[in-house]
């Protein structure tokens, strides 16, 4: 299976990866190898070589948010169950890889909430009637972090939820993983812990939307393709982040990203 890359190198090089192992691409006399284990790419131009590294957060174009996906987190905030898909979207500059490190995250524009979901990265672009599970190639855990002092008073004047929602830092992922299948995310549970206590914990049968609604309304209203991120929404048990609180992200039994918070 393979997906289209588009690195911004100094060639401007366009080339396909497989999901594993070492591709070789030849342009003119210069050889390039991408490793997807290291996400390393090797450039060879004669007797010259270079290596670069890329971080796969760099390659995320559009990251759309679905809102009140699960019925109990709606019901939690008082807001209305949709009927329909009901999205938002963050910039780019919002994504931060839970890798350890410390996030920082604005402390004095009232209270940053967690909201803890299931992210989709589409690996090929999209065409009618393409299922899930061959349009999906990766898997992480986000955290769409919220000011929700703000975002209460952008829903009182009906305003968009941008500058409680887009703010830098305000997309918490952990590294992606292969796409499981669609079948096997139904029987895995995701959760958050903070400072080890688990405050959120969910699962897509409980999605009011599933996957595929929410893969074909993003394409028919946005457009959909490789790059592009979904988090598909929340379960109950939002709540404020402390200073200083440490975040693990876990995937069944599997942690695949933690954080710390620095509010300033």
């Amino acid at each position: 299976f393979f997906i289209l890359l588009q690195l911004s190198l100094k060639k401007g090089i366009v080339f396909q990866r497989p999901r594993s192992g070492t591709v070789s691409h030849f342009l003119y006399q210069t050889k390039i190898e991408f490793n997807i284990l290291s996400n390393r790419i090797k450039i060879k131009e004669g007797k010259k070589s270079m290596d670069k590294v890329v971080n796969p957060m760099e390659l995320i174009k559009n990251i759309y948010c679905v809102g009140r996906n699960y019925r109990a987190h709606a019901k939690e905030l008082n807001n209305p169950v949709p009927t329909s898909p009901f999205l938002f979207s963050k910039p780019t500059h919002s994504v931060v890889e839970a890798n350890g490190q410390v996030v920082s995250l604005p402390g004095d524009r009232g209270s940053v909430h967690y909201e803890t979901e299931l992210v989709l990265r589409i690996g090929k672009p999209y065409e009618k009637g393409i299922t899930v599970d061959e349009i999906v190639d990766g898997l992480a855990i986000g955290l769409d972090l919220t000011l929700r002092d703000v975002q209460d008073v952008l829903k009182e004047k009906r305003y968009p939820w941008l500058l409680a929602k887009g703010f830098p830092n305000s997309a918490i992922l952990t590294k992606f993983i292969d796409f499981p299948g669609e079948e096997i995310c139904k029987n895995t549970n995701f959760s958050l812990l903070i400072n080890g206590s688990q405050v959120q914990e969910g699962n897509i049968q409980s999605l009011i939307f599933d996957f595929q609604t929410l893969i074909d309304f993003c394409a028919e209203h946005f457009g959909l393709g490789e790059g592009d991120i979904i988090f598909t929404g929340t379960p109950e048990g939002v709540g404020p982040l402390a200073n200083g609180d440490e975040l693990t992200l876990i995937w069944g039994e599997e942690v695949l990203g933690n954080s710390k918070i620095n509010l300033k």
